[in-house]
């Protein structure tokens, strides 16, 4: 029979004696003395310590007792921080080459709230949304028929009839407003003709000729809390959003047709913003699992045991997610001189390595399989399997600073010829310059913590643990001691033709109680009572 942590306490109220009988005769025992005993007491008095304690039967003994368990589940279990997730839920979805290779969450954002089906790129810092629309990515469904079971599961027929994605409107939200060019976070402020007007954006991506264009405003992102003190509720962050009414390149053929999150460390950012609010640290975490489905949480820090490595700067700036890659490893053998810097970029599909890098790391590849390169469409480096069977395929790592091994868990991805054969591709591509990109294709596998408060990267081999949507409690206030708007006010915006000053970092203050924190106090307090209850029972019953 199981021995309750209560039974326990109470064995430990006696003194014990443990025997040892060994062969030769010998008896030795131990007094194990409880830390709260009158023996405990003596112990300390003679160490000059004046030590009292509540009588053994009596009521704050009991609630003595069931403190220090409380101190030891704490111990045990570590302090536990909120996390944000998207209301929708945070699960992350993988549509592979319908919707341009890239990890996709639903949002919700105004007042009232639409959806909105947006890209993950932590390789950009801006949210953007189609908006007002001059150019513009198709949003009917007709175009996107892969979208409409998901919508279905995550939806529900009778809650959501129209499967198209969403256009956003600043004059249907209630709680929207623009960014005027005064404003401290409008980059294009200089070129505004009168501070009062209305801040436009233009954000150029890698892609070539890809871009979005329009104007800032600030609304409000529907999110989810769990973990902490309080009981999992719903809360309104003020951000800023890019009424992207026109857009280039990738993003009219297929790549984030409802917009982009940038989750980049910049000023702008949702994790910026949110960390500035003061809901959570500056920090958040990718998952991205081998079920074309994965996770994204706000706030998040990571295990204990995760490996990290620390981000560098790029001409002694530091706004961008990049680590130093040592070396190249394929199998046992790591490339010589192969040491570059490399974005850690979720937007982008494949990884990227310096020319002159990927030429060695191929070739050293090549040595160690049987097979005969071929170029097939956009990719260099593919092969056809033997006629034995499939590739002997070598594993694959990146080292990263202080010997931190990033083993990439899926290096090869399949091409059919459309005739039978099959081909095995290499999911690298050269690039121009000494800076490469970890794209989503070496991140599979893995938990990512991109915590910019302690300019870490922390990895681990996970499985990517999703949680369900928004719980049906009242929507949690800013942090108190911070306004419904903490973006910049109005003294913190810079002066009319001057250049843009860092916003100031609002301190973590405590959130003010809400009805979810009110009924996770409650809770913790039945459970308290109910705890002591049986603990004075079984004394009773002893």
């Amino acid at each position: 029979m199981a021995i309750s942590l209560t039974a326990v306490v109470l064995l430990t109220m006696a003194v014990l004696m443990l025997s040892v009988e060994l062969a030769a005769g010998y008896t030795f025992s131990s007094r194990l003395i409880h830390g709260f005993s009158d023996e405990a007491v003596s112990f300390w008095a003679s160490k000059g310590k004046s030590m009292t304690w509540p009588n053994r039967e009596s009521v704050e003994h009991m609630r003595l007792l069931l403190s220090n368990d409380w101190k030891r589940q704490r111990l045990k279990l570590g302090s536990q921080k909120q996390l944000l997730f998207p209301s929708e839920g945070s699960e992350t979805h993988f549509y592979g080459n319908d919707l341009s290779w890239l990890h996709y969450v639903w949002i919700d954002i105004g007042t009232p709230n639409a959806s909105f089906l947006v890209a993950l790129d932590a390789g950009s810092d801006l949210l953007w949304l189609p908006c007002n629309c001059v150019q513009c990515a198709p949003l009917s469904s007709s175009n996107y028929s892969m979208l409409l079971p998901l919508c279905s599961l995550v939806f529900g027929a009778s809650i959501m009839q129209d499967k198209d994605l969403n256009e956003y409107s600043p004059a249907r939200s209630s709680s929207s407003k623009h960014l005027s060019c005064s404003h401290q976070l409008c980059e294009l402020g200089p070129n505004c003709r009168s501070p009062k007007e209305h801040c436009p954006y233009t954000v150029n991506y890698y892609s070539e000729n890809t871009s979005s264009s329009g104007f800032l405003f600030e609304d409000q992102l529907h999110l989810t809390s769990v973990g902490g003190h309080e009981h999992q509720g719903s809360v309104l962050a003020p951000i800023v959003i890019g009424c992207g009414s026109k857009q280039s390149g990738n993003y009219l053929s297929g790549a984030a047709p409802d917009g982009v999150m940038g989750l980049g460390p910049g000023e702008i950012s949702v994790p910026s913003l949110l960390a500035k609010s003061g809901f959570v640290p500056h920090s958040f975490s990718l998952c991205f699992g081998k079920s074309n489905s994965g996770t994204i949480f706000f706030g998040d820090k990571g295990p204990e045991n995760q490996r990290r490595s620390s981000f560098v700067s790029l001409d002694g700036n530091y706004n961008t997610y990049v680590v130093k890659v040592q070396h190249y490893c394929v199998g046992g053998t790591c490339t010589k001189q192969s040491g570059f810097h490399a974005l850690v970029d979720s937007g982008s599909s494949f990884t990227f390595l310096p020319s002159e890098i990927f030429t060695k790391v191929v070739t050293e590849l090549e040595e160690q399989m049987n097979a005969t390169r071929l170029a097939i469409e956009d990719f260099p480096c593919c092969y056809k399997a033997s006629s034995q069977g499939l590739l002997n395929i070598p594993s694959m790592k990146l080292l990263l600073a202080a010997n931190q091994s990033f083993v990439i868990q899926n290096p090869m991805f399949t091409i059919s010829s459309g005739q039978g054969d099959n081909f095995y591709c290499v999911g690298l591509l050269p690039i121009e310059g000494m800076i490469g990109i970890i794209g989503q294709n070496f991140m599979e596998g893995y938990h990512l913590v991109f915590d910019w408060e302690n300019m870490k990267l922390g990895w681990s081999r996970s499985k990517c643990q999703d949680i369900g949507g928004t719980a049906k409690v009242s929507p949690t206030p800013p942090p108190s001691g911070l306004t419904s708007n903490p973006l910049p006010t109005t003294e913190q915006q810079r002066n009319p033709g001057g250049h843009a000053v860092a916003p100031a970092i609002a301190g973590k203050a405590t959130p003010k109680p809400s009805a979810a924190s009110l009924l996770a106090v409650s809770w913790r307090y039945t459970m308290s009572s109910l705890l002591f209850s049986l603990v004075v029972w079984l004394l009773y019953l002893i």
